[in-house]
């Protein structure tokens, strides 16, 4: 009696299982898969489609874009992708060989199509195309508008709720343009130069009224040489900078030793072409542009010190 038992709730067991496994798979069905290629793009389009959407990000927290390396998972990722979100800008250079290589059939939304490019120095003395459009609020604006445009596209039974979602966004964003204005309102214009390692913030300088200088180009593919390096020490004496900043993903070591030769203080940690982990000062867009106003205050703002 006993083992007939065990095989009756075993039969039991399996019965539950094949009922509401295709529950599991039909709730998680009506979500659209979207891949997006790095962190940035991932958070903006989580708070457009909310829970309609699941996506993935194919560079991690901290990662860099620049440099990314593909995995076999992620051409796995962009196969199943309903939707597909990349930045554009020859940024993500690796990113239409990985699409092709995986056979993907997924529209693909440029994120930054309308924003005005800027221009900027590459490490080979070049005119580049400066990718880092996020970096201004009022771009970040035409991002969400092209990811909800997208999301519309291939979905259209819930376009109100997306249209919502990006109303209620739109308004935060709003709201942090204004926060981050009146903080550097606080700075005085003498101190709105700064240095970090690769040249990420020029969107940032050119709405806020910011110097930057980096010794890197828009890149970090390329280290600088010895040459460049000691040219921006020679500037940042001469100019007399009140500070170096780190990036999340870069190696501090670069920006240590300019900051020793050049008597320099390091004021913190910025966070550029990538979010924070879950569970640290970034792990959003409006996380990032609060968290690097504050490192920019803490360390510029001569009473604050």
């Amino acid at each position: 009696m006993r083992v007939k038992s065990l095989f009756a709730l075993a039969a039991l067991f399996a019965s539950v299982l094949i009922t509401t496994a295709p529950r599991a798979e039909t709730a998680s069905a009506k979500k659209i898969p979207v891949v997006a290629s790095f962190s940035i793009l991932a958070d903006f389009t989580r708070q457009i489609g909310g829970d309609k959407v699941e996506v993935k990000m194919l560079v991690p927290p901290d990662g860099d874009v620049h440099v990314y390396e593909p995995s076999p998972a992620d051409a796995q990722s962009l196969a199943k992708a309903k939707l597909i979100v990349v930045n554009g800008l020859v940024l993500e250079g690796w990113m239409d060989r990985l699409i092709a290589a995986s056979g993907a059939r997924a529209p693909v939304v440029v994120a930054a199509k309308g924003v005005t490019p800027r221009k900027g120095e590459e490490e080979r003395g070049e005119k580049g195309v400066d990718p880092h459009a996020w970096q201004s609020i009022a771009n970040a604006k035409i991002y969400v508008g092209n990811i909800l445009a997208g999301l519309v596209a291939v979905d259209p039974a819930d376009a109100e709720y997306f249209r919502d979602r990006t109303r209620n966004y739109d308004s935060e964003l709003d709201a942090l343009d204004v926060k981050v204005r009146a903080a550097i309102a606080e700075i005085p214009p003498q101190n709105r130069r700064i240095i970090t390692t690769h040249d990420a913030f020029g969107y940032f300088g050119q709405a806020y009224g910011f110097s930057f200088i980096a010794p890197e180009g828009l890149s970090t593919e390329s280290e600088p040489s010895a040459r460049d390096v000691a040219r921006l020490i020679e500037q940042i004496r001469k100019e007399n900078a009140p500070a170096v900043f780190l990036e999340n993903i870069s190696d501090p070591r670069l920006m240590q030793r300019i900051a020793k030769e050049s008597g320099t203080k390091i004021g913190g940690t910025l966070f550029s072409d990538s979010l924070s982990p879950p569970d640290g000062p970034a792990a959003t867009y409006i996380a990032m542009m609060e968290h690097n106003i504050s490192e920019l205050k803490k360390a510029l703002i001569p009473a604050a010190r």
